[in-house]
């Protein structure tokens, strides 16, 4: 069966999520995460889109985003990951399939739950044992928001900005608040967030589909007209 064509909606919300193929690992040492930070960098300056968390694992990506086009985003995806393969193909002399098929895309709610769900992401090294605390972890967005290191890859979370008057309290606020249960709760759904978010998310996507179900119509009826 043919793979049916993926819905990323302009000026919208995502956890992007890209595992190497088989689970295998992708970085293997300090170098390789560094380059495709590196390359999200280059290739977000190309085909602009907002970065609010990532995660670098060592077999997978995670990254919380807004798109700006559909069209940049899927080029910045794009570009990223082959320009990834080619650098792993010359420095370990690699063959095969570097990712695990397409990125996987999860529409996320614009409300409270989206910072949870960006530190949830940032907590990853330690759910696996990487690390004791996030903040030990190099390869995430967790120390630009708890010490306020620069990172020329984030664009603030909004909701960060809500968490204090001056840039400490926001990090300390930042630092001790713990992830609600919604961010887990919802992991299995389409649509992630707060029960509104994930209507509001749902009927704007359904909105889409329709609108492109009648210009497909439309089309159809212009190129094939009824015989008199």
């Amino acid at each position: 069966m043919p793979r049916q064509p993926r819905l990323l909606l302009a000026r919208s919300y995502y956890h992007i999520m890209n595992r190497g193929n088989n689970r295998a690992v992708v970085f293997q040492d300090p170098e390789d995460y560094e380059y495709y930070l590196w390359l999200v960098g280059r290739f977000k300056d190309l085909h602009p889109v907002d970065i609010f968390h990532y995660c670098l694992m060592p077999n997978h990506v995670h990254l919380l985003i807004r798109t700006k086009t559909t069209p940049d985003f899927a080029e910045f995806m794009k570009k990223t990951n082959l320009a990834y393969y080619h650098y792993i193909h010359r420095k370990y002399d690699f063959v095969g399939r570097l990712w695990q098929g397409r990125f996987k895309s999860q529409p996320v709610g614009h409300d409270e739950y989206f910072i949870h769900c960006g530190k949830y992401i940032e907590q990853n090294p330690v759910r696996a044992g990487l690390v004791i605390l996030p903040e030990e972890y190099t390869y995430s967005s967790y120390r630009h928001y708890v010490y306020g290191l620069a990172d020329s890859l984030i664009t603030d979370d909004w909701v960060f900005e809500s968490l204090g008057d001056t840039p400490k309290e926001r990090s300390a606020e930042y630092h001790s608040f713990i992830c609600d249960s919604v961010v887990t709760d919802t992991y299995g759904k389409q649509i992630w967030g707060t029960p509104p978010e994930r209507y509001n998310e749902a009927q704007k996507v359904l909105k889409v589909l329709k609108r492109a179900e009648d210009r497909r119509r439309s089309q159809s009826v212009s190129e094939n007209p009824v015989q008199k």
